[in-house]
């Protein structure tokens, strides 16, 4: 059984469903391999594994991104609980700039979100105790490292959890408007 490959309504950014199979031990999943994301026309070369831990529903952490030269895809997925996760388009010029797609992700659905460069990324927490592990294309830079804020208006996220209820750090709490922001990426030949 081969990975599943599940196009959004923003053709770059991907769903991925990779095989897991189970039997009364438990089970086995092939979580990446990256001649099958190629073979799907998904070109990631990761660097770098992130694991976080987030205790509380309703914790927000995002919208994040770097910028170049140190601009990352990833890959994402819930390893433990459940989040919806947000990618937003960032690339000036780009026909989805400033759209978003937002995908549940969690240990039981056993999806993935292939978020690419030129996006900023985000995810709520849907259970406590949620475990997400990614995937990136570049090493972190905190020279390059920015953010558009979670609650913009004008993105029209639909998060599932007010403001007054979000769990979000001081950093992410400070984040401009997507308006706001330095263009730092454009859309050029249909990428």
């Amino acid at each position: 059984m081969a990975v599943r490959i599940i196009e959004t309504q923003i053709p770059d950014v991907k769903i991925i469903e990779p095989p897991k199979f189970g039997d009364d031990r438990g089970f086995f999943s092939e979580v990446f391999n990256r001649r099958a994301l190629a073979e799907a026309g998904v070109d990631f070369d990761p660097v770098q594994d992130n694991h976080s831990l987030s205790a509380t529903v309703g914790t927000v952490r995002g919208l994040h991104f770097q910028g170049p030269p140190s601009a990352q895809a990833k890959l994402v997925r819930a390893g433990r609980g459940s989040i919806l996760d947000v990618a937003v388009d960032i690339r000036q010029g780009s026909p989805t700039y400033g759209r978003h797609v937002a995908v549940e992700l969690s240990a039981s659905n056993w999806r993935q979100l292939f978020v690419p460069k030129g996006f900023a990324h985000g995810f709520c927490t849907l259970e406590p105790d949620t475990e997400v592990l990614y995937k990136v294309d570049a090493y972190y830079d905190p020279a390059v490292d920015f953010g558009v804020a979670w609650d913009d208006p004008a993105l029209g996220i639909e998060w599932g959890v007010t403001p007054a209820n979000a769990v979000l750090s001081g950093k992410d709490l400070k984040h401009p408007k997507l308006s706001d922001i330095q263009p730092l990426f454009s859309h050029k030949d249909g990428k």
